[in-house]
């Protein structure tokens, strides 16, 4: 897990700080891909739905599926290790079990990256043991 502190999280909104960490992947000479933006946003938002999770009166116990990633624009080449990192994300939209997850990364007050995200929710938790759930 990357995300290391929650600075705000409640109805469809998280914030998120992480400070880029040697042990990440694609670290590389002191520095990361930017691509790793793309998984702090999914990971912001696994943070905001088990928040909506926890304190629901109704807890579902629905999980969660990245299935599409519709927008990704990288505002730097390389984020070097030490770097503080705010995400902050949104559900853009939600139609039954499909949400569109829209986050905003900045680095030192300036943007670094838009991410949008297609995430799958089913209405019910299906154990099934290999496959995709029907």
């Amino acid at each position: 897990m990357l995300v290391q502190e929650i600075v705000e999280v409640g109805g469809n909104r998280c914030v998120t700080v992480s400070t880029a960490l040697p042990g990440w992947p694609t670290c590389e000479n002191g520095s990361v891909n930017p691509v790793i933006l793309v998984e702090l946003v999914a990971q912001t938002a696994g943070v905001n739905f088990g928040w909506q999770e926890c304190h629901s009166d109704r807890p579902s116990g629905k999980v969660g599926w990245l299935v599409g990633i519709k927008k990704a624009e990288f505002y730097l080449d390389r984020i070097p290790v030490g770097t503080r990192i705010m995400v902050a994300i949104e559900e853009s939209k939600r139609e039954e079990s499909y949400a569109v997850i829209a986050g905003r990364v900045r680095i030192n007050g300036e943007p670094a990256a838009e991410v949008e995200l297609q995430v799958f929710r089913p209405e019910k938790d299906n154990h099934h043991t290999g496959g995709i759930p029907s």
